[in-house]
């Protein structure tokens, strides 16, 4: 991972970082810097993940998002963009989320991989996540934001770690071989009430061809997804507002549940 940064990459860092702070989210980068761009986003997004790491923190895994066609057309982009998951950020199964944690959380459902062996871009293709692929689980993701109101282009999005938050994994590890990624099934509740289903096929096409962009977009950057890695491959529907005393959770076919709670 690159370890210098420009002086502007630390400002909007620094940014970011206000909302934790100040407990609110803070103004979009690209109002302060309207000629921000996707890729000077990643700098700033490695930056923040660089600090991280330096404080004690450990990447555990990456996070695909906007991997549905109607979030690329909501902000007009071609292909999907990619955040840093940090051991900070895992919640267990069944877990609770105190108020602390998060500032404006949403909730979605995902296919997470668990990778076995490395996967180095660029070329790398579906067949070689497949073969890549110790096991995938069902995953709950808490997409959160430190721009206020959620208001985010592609590039505002990418310098805030793709709008991660938190993650749990639940439900029976099963083999890649032993499911049918494109057919899987979800139904996501909120409060024991349906909210909305997906199927594996929403991500992409295919959640493994997510991972395999993701593995060559990193390429770009000097980054390898490494085994033991988590991926969440993208949202299977569309994200739910969390508050306080909201209990979330996603039935997966063949893949089991996985749950969270929100608390004061």
């Amino acid at each position: 991972m690159k370890t210098e940064y420009t002086t502007k990459t630390a400002s909007h860092a620094k940014h970011l970082a206000n909302a934790w702070s100040k407990r609110e989210g803070v103004q979009p980068i690209t109002e302060l810097d309207p000629d921000l761009s996707v890729d000077e986003a990643y700098q700033v997004q490695l930056h923040t993940i660089d600090q991280n790491v330096k404080n004690g923190q450990r990447i555990t895994g990456k996070k695909i998002g906007l991997t549905s066609k109607a979030m690329q057309e909501m902000l007009g982009v071609g292909e999907p963009d990619y955040g840093h998951l940090l051991d900070q950020m895992k919640v267990e199964n069944g877990g609770k989320i105190s108020a602390d944690r998060v500032l404006q959380p949403k909730v979605e459902g995902e296919i997470a991989f668990i990778l076995k062996d490395d996967l180095v871009g660029p070329n790398v293709t579906t067949l070689d996540v497949l073969k890549a692929t110790d096991a995938v689980v069902p995953a709950l993701e808490v997409v959160d934001s430190r721009i206020k109101d959620w208001k985010i282009t592609l590039a505002d999005t990418v310098a805030d770690n793709a709008s991660s938050g938190l993650y749990v994994l639940g439900g029976r590890p099963k083999k890649i071989e032993d499911v049918d990624l494109k057919q899987m099934g979800m139904v996501l509740y909120k409060n024991d009430v349906l909210q909305n289903t997906g199927v594996g096929a929403a991500a992409l096409g295919d959640p493994a061809k997510c991972v395999a962009w993701l593995a060559n977009k990193l390429a770009t950057y000097g980054i390898t997804l490494k085994a033991g890695e988590v991926i969440l491959s993208g949202a299977l529907s569309a994200a739910m507002e969390a508050a306080p005393g909201d209990h979330f959770h996603a039935k997966f076919a063949e893949l089991g549940e996985v749950h969270v709670s929100f608390t004061e």
